[in-house]
This record gives C-alpha cells, sequence and structure tokens, in this order.
C-alpha cells in the first residue's frame, strides 16, 4: 500500500509539473498572435538545438519568427548620469522549444562600490499586431492592411517559456542611484533554461560625475493624455470604485515617473466625440434646475484631480473642453427629469449663456481648492474662429482662468493662450517660441496621424524616434512633448495595438496592468536626454574657461543638426546616436 501511495504521488507532482510548463508555453501562444510571415525551417536548422543568447541593439525591431542576424554582440558599454534610467536588449532565439527561463542580473561592481541587482529590473518583450502608416489619419478596415509582429509591450514575467524556431527579446532597464560613486561598473546577466542551459553576458556601465534630477524635478513638460474609463473597461472593475482607482494608481504613478506634468480632466462628456474605443465621460455633472438655475457637482473632478496629485502629476490641470468636436453638450433637465444635449456653435448667445455661469461658478470652486492658478481650459485642434470666440467669452467672464491649446499655428494665439502646443510642422517661428518662453509659458509640440510620417510614436515606428521628441525639443526651443493618448486602449490592445481610424499604436504607449513599452521607455529617455543638455548647458554657461566655452560651441553644433528636414528623414537612431556619444564625451 505504501509503495502505490509513493508512486501515486510521485506521478501527480510529475503531472502537476507537465500541467504547469505546458501552461507556460500556452500563455505565449494566448498572448501573441500570428502574423502572416513565413519561418525559415532550414536557416533555423543552421543554428543547432542550443539557446543562442546575444545583446542587440534597442534601435532594431527584432522579428519574432527570423533568426537575428544584425547589431549583435556579446558585450557591450553603457554610459549613464547618476540618476538616470537607461537601457539595453538581450536576445535569445532558439531551434526548439525552451521552458522556465529565467534572466538574472548581477550586482554591478567598481572597486569596492556596487550598484545592486534591484536597480536592474528585467521585462520579456511580447509582440502585438501592427500595420503601416498609409495616408495616415482616415478610418481603415484591419483585414485589407498588410499586418505584421512588432515588440513592444514590456512583460513582467519572471519567468516564461519561447517556443522553437522563434526570437524573443528581453529590455533590461537600470536605474543609477543618485549617490552612486562615479566610474566603470562591470555587470552580469545570466540566463538559464530549466534542465539545459546556462549562458552569461557581460558588460560594462560608465557612472559619469553628473546628478540627473528627480523626474518631478525635471523641466519638461510632459503631457500624455490619461483615460480612466478605458482602464476600468479593459480591467473589468466597477468605474470609480477602490479596484478602479487600485489600478488607476500603478498607470498614474508610472507617468509621474517620466515626469508628467498635466492632469487630463474632462468637464462635459465626450469631448472628442466618440472617436476612442471607450467614450470619455464627464467629471462634472451638469444640472438645470426647475427655475432655469444652474448646479454644478464637481466631486469627481475634485476626487480625480487630488488622486492624480497624490501620484506625482502636480503641476497642471488641463479641462476638455468648452468647444468639443460635436459642439454637443450634454446635462440632466431637472424639469423633464432627464438628459439633454444643447447645441450651439462658439460664439452664438446660447453658447455663452451655456458656459458663462459655468465659469463663474468653476472659478470659485477652483479658488476654494487653490487650483485656480493651475488650471486651463483646454481645446484640441479646433478652428481659429471658434477659439478666438471662446476667447473673448473667458476674457470677459473669468479672465483668471487660462487657456490650453493644441493645434495648427495661429499667430493670433501666440499671445492668447498659456500652454500653446502645435503641431510639428509646420514649426512655430523662433522669434515667437523665444517670447513665449521668456514668458515661462509651456511651448511644445506634438505628432499624430497627421504626415509627415516620421518622426512618431506608431508600433511600427523606428523606437529612436521616440527619443528623438526629446532632441527636436531641445534643438528647436520648445519645452516640453505632448501625445494625445497615454492610454485610449483598443479592443484587444495587449495583443492588437490596431484601431479602426488611425495607424497602429496611435491610441496608447503603454499596456494595462500597468506595463510599460518600448515606445515609453525610449521617449522617456529622450526626455533624460533634453534635462542632461539643459543641466549641461547652463553648467557651462556659468564657467568661463576656454574648455567651457568650447564644449558650448560643439553642443550648440550638434542640436543644430536636429532641423524639421532631418528628423522628418526615416534617420532618427543615426541622429539620435550620434548626439548621444557627443553628450557623453562633453560630460566627462
Amino acid at each position: 500500500m505504501y509503495n502505490i501511495r509513493l508512486i501515486f504521488l510521485i506521478g501527480l507532482i510529475i503531472f502537476c509539473s507537465l500541467k504547469q510548463i505546458a501552461a507556460q508555453v500556452n500563455y505565449l501562444n494566448r498572448l501573441e498572435l500570428n502574423d502572416t510571415s513565413k519561418i525559415d525551417i532550414p536557416r533555423w536548422e543552421k543554428e543547432g538545438t542550443s539557446l543562442k543568447v546575444s545583446f542587440g541593439s534597442i534601435d532594431e525591431s527584432y522579428r519574432r519568427n527570423c533568426v537575428p542576424e544584425t547589431n549583435l554582440s556579446s558585450q557591450i558599454k553603457l554610459t549613464a548620469w547618476k540618476g538616470e534610467r537607461v537601457n539595453l536588449q538581450v536576445l535569445l532565439w532558439s531551434l526548439q522549444n525552451l521552458k522556465n527561463i529565467t534572466i538574472t542580473p548581477k550586482d554591478l561592481t567598481f572597486k569596492k562600490n556596487k550598484i545592486s541587482h534591484e536597480f536592474i529590473n528585467v521585462y520579456p518583450v511580447r509582440y502585438v499586431l501592427t500595420d503601416l502608416f498609409l495616408n495616415g489619419c482616415g478610418y481603415r478596415k484591419n483585414d485589407t492592411i498588410p499586418f505584421s509582429l512588432a515588440p513592444d509591450m514590456l512583460a513582467t514575467d519572471e519567468t516564461f517559456s519561447i517556443t522553437g524556431k522563434s526570437t524573443r527579446p528581453i529590455w533590461i532597464s537600470i536605474n543609477v542611484p543618485a549617490d552612486a560613486k562615479n566610474g566603470t561598473y562591470n555587470g552580469v546577466i545570466e540566463i538559464k533554461a530549466k534542465g539545459r542551459f546556462k549562458r552569461r553576458l557581460h558588460y560594462t556601465l560608465d557612472v559619469q560625475n553628473w546628478v540627473l534630477p528627480k523626474p518631478a524635478d525635471w523641466s519638461f513638460h510632459l503631457d500624455l493624455w490619461q483615460h480612466p474609463w478605458a482602464i476600468s473597461r479593459f480591467e473589468k472593475v466597477k468605474l470609480w470604485s477602490e479596484e478602479h482607482w487600485d489600478a488607476l494608481r500603478q498607470n498614474l504613478t508610472m507617468l509621474a515617473e517620466a515626469g508628467q506634468k498635466c492632469i487630463t480632466t474632462t468637464i462635459i462628456n465626450d469631448p472628442w466625440g466618440g472617436q476612442t474605443f471607450d467614450p470619455y465621460g464627464s467629471m462634472v455633472e451638469w444640472r438645470k434646475t426647475t427655475d432655469g438655475s444652474w448646479v454644478y457637482d464637481f466631486t469627481l473632478f475634485d476626487q480625480w484631480v487630488e488622486f492624480a496629485m497624490s501620484c506625482g502629476i502636480k503641476e497642471q490641470i488641463n479641462c476638455y473642453s468648452m468647444i468639443p468636436w460635436s459642439n454637443a453638450f450634454q446635462y440632466f433637465d431637472e424639469e423633464s427629469n432627464s438628459l439633454k444635449v444643447l447645441k450651439a456653435e462658439p460664439g452664438s448667445e446660447a453658447f455663452n449663456n451655456h458656459w458663462r455661469p459655468f465659469l463663474l461658478a468653476f472659478r470659485e470652486h477652483l479658488q476654494n481648492k487653490g487650483w485656480l492658478n493651475m488650471t486651463c481650459i483646454a481645446m484640441d485642434e479646433r478652428n481659429i474662429k471658434d477659439m478666438l470666440n471662446m476667447i473673448n467669452l473667458i476674457k470677459e467672464a473669468t479672465p483668471e482662468l487660462k487657456i490650453a491649446f493644441a493645434g495648427n499655428v495661429h499667430p493670433e494665439l501666440i499671445n492668447e493662450v498659456y500652454d500653446l502646443c502645435t503641431f510639428i510642422d509646420p514649426a512655430i517661428d523662433s522669434a515667437s517660441l523665444a517670447q513665449r518662453l521668456k514668458k515661462q509659458r509651456p511651448s511644445t509640440f506634438y505628432v499624430c496621424c497627421s504626415k509627415p510620417q516620421h518622426p512618431n510614436n506608431f508600433t511600427f515606428s523606428p523606437a529612436a524616434e521616440n527619443t528623438l521628441m526629446g532632441w527636436y525639443a531641445a534643438a528647436t526651443g520648445y519645452n516640453g512633448f505632448l501625445r494625445w493618448a497615454f492610454n485610449s486602449w483598443g479592443k484587444d490592445p495587449e495583443r492588437d495595438s490596431r484601431f479602426t481610424a488611425w495607424p497602429a499604436g496611435d491610441t496608447y504607449l503603454v499596456y494595462p496592468g500597468a506595463r510599460s513599452s518600448i515606445r515609453f521607455e525610449r521617449l522617456r529617455e529622450g526626455i533624460q536626454d533634453f534635462e542632461k543638455i539643459r543641466i549641461l548647458k547652463q553648467t557651462l554657461q556659468k564657467d568661463n574657461s576656454e574648455m567651457a566655452n568650447a564644449k558650448l560651441i560643439q553642443l550648440s553644433s550638434l542640436l543644430k543638426t536636429f532641423t524639421l528636414t532631418s528628423v522628418t528623414a526615416d534617420s532618427a537612431a543615426d541622429l539620435v546616436n550620434n548626439a548621444k556619444e557627443l553628450l557623453n564625451e562633453l560630460s566627462k
């Protein structure tokens, strides 16, 4: 009887282990979709049966079904300031299935100093479906456009498996402590596949004697629009429930750690006319009483703003919008006990009568909360006639309220708008930009689905284009960057980044579960570079030495290479890498 029980117990353990391993293999199959690319079996067979590992380039988009051929290295050298995050990419590929893979970074060491492995994060990269730019904006049918797989989502699996005849990128981020000793550190990354293989990769990290401030202290004006309704839907939690707030905290904290300055709020229902998969609701309740007066409930607005501030986003509140894309304004009418919609053009009597009492009540509320000086009424790509009519009303009713605008360059708005974000092409003229910066007003640029195709943040965009945003801002005088969608997810964002109206990836930069992406990390990298340029320039300007002046001239010449012509060409990696090399030299 004892032997029978023992055999049964052993069999149960083996069964559970096999089931767990199978689940890991199935996990990748379930998470990722397939494209139409063919697997070159003879090429894979040349690789042999062992696990292959190498450093890859963070600029390279390695195809899942192909043996990696370019930008491979057994060693790599990184350079960083104290307080900076630097990234590298490791590649794994195999002819056969490999299970229970672990990636373990060891402590970085320099003489008697070390940077603990706890400051190093490892992310297996997941593939999502992407498409092509084509004509940019405009509704598209996914089944009529060529598609492929793009590596982008940074997963958090500590142990994972890869299927045979496939490549798996591994993204590794090193968060250099602000109090690290400067010097050249040696690092090791250990790769294990259970029961079969063990590999090691060696690298060095040169920590320079400069300190990058915390993200909250960065000057770069980052404005990525948040979408709390999308998180509620995808996470399957009740809107504004405790579970919803918990999920929101993870996402907003990640955004704050990239230096986000603006809190995205809505003061009307669906300010963008339903262009996203999940419509935006209103954070303000509008109620028209039986005597024709208005009552506004700012409870949700207050909760959201206070919550975002608790996550680290504290500089500006942007309120969308007095000019929605449909010019439709929903409110609850007590007399009919129903929701009604007012259609009114900016400048009309109906528009002014609708908005004037709100502006007065909103101003009083913001004053009581201590938020008046940091709040903007925000508009997105509205025409100049509507903008001027709206500005006239604000000036007349509540001139203390600031205005934010994202859209094409309009000379009439240069002095009227506090937070001005213009499309990358055409650029705002240098004189107007300098005038605005002298007044310390946010003056940023944005990219979207409109041409030019480059640079951009799509899932098929070259990864270095995300980093390019910070460099272009530093070179041209902009003090920040705007992207309309931080997390406006489609139906299945973990597997398919395509959407019905715009090129793939246009609607989000991060993934559910507060998982980052290659695009978001490279964007953050460019913001760090912007701050490093700013600090280096300020330091050199205070130093009247011949060497400092020579470095300033070199830095100025370097930034002049980032022109509208150069950044809109498909050459971001060369531009950025050459610039980074010189920036590292100037920081010695």
